[in-house]
């Protein structure tokens, strides 16, 4: 069975996150989808490109998460979302998964 990359994985979680907090109205059931998958998109991290690689990362995962709402204000929750995880998929994809 082919893995998920790890680029999908953390933009799924940020989009994913962002979805169920609006269309659920709890922003608890979007926080636990935003780290179920950035935990999981941290391990493949740490597999594919060491400890280092993974923990800048998180910290791009967390910082886009964080990053995305004063962005919000400017272009749109939704623009916004999607490009926090594009940046992080591309991150992603340039350090780790283009090596697996």
């Amino acid at each position: 069975m082919a893995k998920v990359p790890a680029a999908v994985v953390a933009a799924s979680g940020l989009i994913g996150g962002y979805g169920v907090a609006r269309w659920t109205r709890k922003r608890e059931l979007g926080g636990v989808v935003l780290t179920v998958a950035g935990a999981a998109a941290a391990q493949q991290w740490r597999q594919r490109a060491g400890g280092k690689a993974a923990g800048a990362l998180t910290a791009a995962y967390v910082a886009a998460f964080a990053g995305s709402h004063p962005l919000a204000k400017k272009v749109g929750a939704w623009p916004a979302v999607f490009g926090s995880a594009g940046a992080v998929a591309l991150a992603s994809w340039a350090v780790a998964d283009r090596r697996g």
